[in-house]
């Protein structure tokens, strides 16, 4: 499943809004929980054996909690009741990292936020498996024995 917060990105920009996660993190947030949920609710009619998100609904809360905004207990709710399989985290990594139009957070930012990311899934109870730095093909043969028993 894709990544759906830099639609939401460029489509706030669209309107007027440069930043919108900046500007108004519940709303980007509520947004984001939205899509996700229906990603998750549209997973149930696909018949692949294994399917990877992106993004989780979990991301969204660490976003919040690296921001320092308050979100109303709904949001973690609905982290709680939409589980994955899996959770896969990925770090920073500095060779490849680069800003852009709906990534603005420098390397520095990435490797704060991926913290709040393992600790956001921690707290909804998931081991979150460490993908090393690699090649492509390392990486696919880490996740694929992380997941062997799943298909």
């Amino acid at each position: 499943m894709h990544e759906i917060s830099r639609q939401i990105t460029l489509e706030a920009q669209q309107n007027g809004t440069e930043q919108l996660f900046l500007e108004d993190p519940l709303l980007f947030s509520e947004k984001l929980l939205e899509g996700r949920m229906k990603q998750f609710e549209d997973a149930k009619n696909c018949d692949a054996p294994v399917l990877f998100y992106d993004r989780g609904l979990g991301d969204v809360t660490a976003y919040l909690d690296y921001a320092g905004v308050d979100y109303p207990s709904e949001f973690k709710t609905i982290c709680d009741a939409h589980l994955y399989d899996r959770v896969f985290v990925l770090p920073p990594w500095k060779d490849i990292y680069h800003s852009d139009n709906e990534r603005y957070e420098n390397f520095d930012q990435a490797n704060e936020i991926f913290h709040y990311l393992k600790k956001a899934y921690k707290a909804y109870g998931y081991f979150a498996y460490q993908v090393p730095i690699g090649t492509i093909e390392e990486r696919i043969a880490f996740i694929l024995e992380s997941t062997k028993d799943l298909h």
